[in-house]
């Protein structure tokens, strides 16, 4: 009996022993096929990274959507008991640059367009559809001479508006020439001191067009699985600082799977023009005050942002 026990005992822990080995082989092996791998990425970085430093058309895309959708009946805890609501969220990002030797041609498109839905179903007063919030659509185009290394005579053209209310009301389109500056890989500065902006609205009491300096900051980078992208777009009026704008937009993404991931994006952007448009708008038909000026409106910052999955194209 005894003699059994020890056997069983024995071979258990032979059992237990060869297992142990197994599991520390078997991480041994991945160890070293980590390091293959890991050196074969290294290579495969490099080799990307002289392809990309060759002339030609490099192309790529972007893109976030977010949204949800919800429906209660009969839900009293809240105001709205029987409701449905949702809204959608859309940004693109994309780009088609082409490098050469002795001159660049850098395009840029970015949109961001949202909807937002909110039906109470025991009125028949309120709208039963998705209304568009966010609205912005700008594409650029940057042409340059290179000087140097770093520097280049350059020429721009950029359109900026909205697509879902009001297209081209406003509508802003700025053409200059002046210089661009590369400094490091991904970064590109441009200033031109001659550019005019041209501005087509219904209202010319409050959008004007005027001469000024355009000021463009650009950052484009992937790191492994992270994206991202800042641009700055800037017009100084040489007329009045009341015709001057500000844009400056921001996207991260994050590959999780394959092209799939998640994103960020938000922008900040100062218009007085804009923000006098808007408070003479919301004026009543028999108001009486003080109407505002571009002396004493506020012309607070506007913002947005957009979370949700991404897909690079």
């Amino acid at each position: 009996m005894n003699k059994n026990i020890c056997l069983t005992a024995f071979l258990l822990l032979s059992i237990a022993f060869g297992f142990s080995q197994t599991k520390e082989e078997l991480q041994a092996q991945k160890k070293e096929k980590q390091a293959i791998a890991d050196a074969a990425q290294a290579e495969a970085n490099e080799l990307q990274a002289q392809i990309d430093a060759l002339p030609g058309w490099r192309v790529g895309a972007f893109g976030v959507i977010g949204g949800s959708l919800s429906n209660f009946n009969n839900w009293y805890s809240q105001g709205v008991p029987n409701n449905s609501s949702g809204n959608i969220g859309l940004t693109i990002n994309g780009y088609a640059n082409l490098i050469e030797d002795k001159f660049f041609w850098r395009n840029s498109l970015n949109t961001n367009l949202s909807w937002v839905k909110l039906d109470n179903k025991d009125t028949d007063l309120d709208s039963d559809g998705f209304e568009p919030t966010t609205d912005v659509f700008n594409i650029s185009s940057l042409y340059g001479r290179k000087l140097s290394e770093k520097l280049a005579a350059s020429g721009l053209v950029e359109y900026r508006t909205t697509l879902l209310d009001n297209f081209n009301d406003p509508g802003y389109l700025d053409v200059g020439i002046g210089g661009t500056w590369t400094p490091i890989d991904n970064l590109i500065v441009v200033v031109h001191p001659l550019n005019y902006n041209f501005v087509f609205a219904d209202n010319d009491n409050i959008f004007e067009s005027s001469l000024g300096a355009k000021i463009v900051a650009d950052y484009t980078r992937q790191i492994g699985k992270i994206g991202f992208k800042s641009n700055l777009s800037m017009f100084q009026s040489y007329k009045s600082g009341d015709l001057s704008n500000a844009t400056w937009t921001n996207s991260f993404s994050y590959t999780l799977w394959k092209r799939i991931g998640v994103g960020f994006d938000f922008a900040l952007r100062s218009n007085k023009q804009e923000a006098l448009s808007y408070a003479l708008g919301q004026l009543p038909a028999d108001f009486m005050g003080e109407t505002p000026t571009f002396d004493t409106v506020d012309n607070e910052l506007q913002t947005y942002y957009t979370l949700g999955l991404t897909y690079k194209f």
